[in-house]
């Protein structure tokens, strides 16, 4: 009889995780705690904290927003299919949250780059300010997002973005050479 239970509750489990809830301004309502937190309301059912995930945060950022649970093994409460469909003050509260999350500073300069031990020593200047990042050469801290742009992500998974490596100086294209 456990084991009946046990596989019942693995087949509820996993018909939980593969189902889909979009979340619209007419099942959802979304508020800010006092916290500052996002709070949910679905139905009768409240989140007092919640997290904002882009699912295609580069080729669809404003469609497909992740709502989830906060614990490390995150669930996902729903999906927002379009940012369009929700009034303003949702979306404001959204997309405070999504600028919180995917805080990425755009390298405009290279200023140095240092590679020693298997690390590289970025010295930039960001749309940001100036800055000093770290990245481990055998990792993938660099990758191309296209032919043109790239991401990079420092010890500290701080995301930092190059829109052109071609608007840059060749001395500047030089010193990336050993990432490309």
């Amino acid at each position: 009889m456990g084991e009946n239970n046990t596989m019942e509750e693995m087949e509820k489990e996993a018909e939980q995780m593969t189902s889909l809830c979009y979340l619209t301004k007419e099942n959802a309502v979304f508020s800010r705690t006092k916290g500052g937190f996002i709070r949910l309301q679905v139905g009768d059912k409240v989140w007092d904290r919640v997290q904002v995930i882009r699912l295609f945060p580069f080729t669809e950022p404003d469609k497909f927003i992740s709502i989830r649970t906060v614990e490390e093994r995150s669930k996902e409460i729903g999906v927002i299919a379009d940012m369009k469909q929700v009034d303003k003050k949702t979306r404001a509260l959204l997309e405070e949250q999504l600028n919180l999350h995917y805080f990425t500073p755009v390298i405009q300069k290279i200023i140095d780059i240092k590679d020693e031990y298997g690390y590289a020593y970025f010295h930039v200047m960001t749309d940001r300010g100036e800055c000093r990042f770290t990245i481990n050469m055998g990792s993938n801290a660099v990758v191309r997002l296209s032919e043109s742009r790239l991401l990079i992500t420092d010890l500290d998974e701080n995301r930092f973005e190059i829109r052109d490596v071609f608007q840059l100086t060749q001395k500047e294209q030089r010193k990336l050479d050993l990432f490309l």
